[in-house]
């Protein structure tokens, strides 16, 4: 599969999972893909596990900013934020593609701090 058509499934995940469509949003995903929650110490196993899982959310996200993929071959590095129950996350979702299908991705989910005053003098804001 070629970069190019990695990044337009990528695009078409992403604009499923903001707008809540599950069967799209997990097409690009192997039957026997492996998500990893590192903070939380949890393994999804297959295809059909994640979008369950996703699908019980209690909270659905009500909102969604890709910031930027990069990647190329077989590694695809999305960040973005998403919002759940009216607090944003910030997200790193890194995966791993063999034969055009996701078989490995791990997510990383931060929360936003305030920024320290003491070192304002070396430092602007971003958005």
């Amino acid at each position: 599969m070629q970069d190019e058509q990695i990044l337009e499934a990528l695009n078409k995940h992403w604009q499923a999972s903001a707008a809540g469509d599950a069967n799209a949003e997990h097409e690009i995903y192997d039957d026997h893909a492996v998500c990893d929650y590192p903070q939380s110490g949890e393994r999804i196993l297959g295809r059909s596990n994640l979008q369950a899982l996703r699908s019980h959310h209690p909270g659905k996200p009500s909102g969604f900013n890709v910031k930027r993929i990069v990647g190329r071959d077989d590694l695809w590095i999305t960040e973005y934020t998403i919002v759940y129950q009216g607090r944003s996350s910030f997200t790193v979702s890194i995966m791993e593609f063999r034969n055009g299908k996701v078989v490995h991705e791990t997510q990383y989910f931060a929360d936003p701090f305030e920024a320290p005053a003491w070192r304002s003098q070396w430092v602007q804001g971003i958005t």
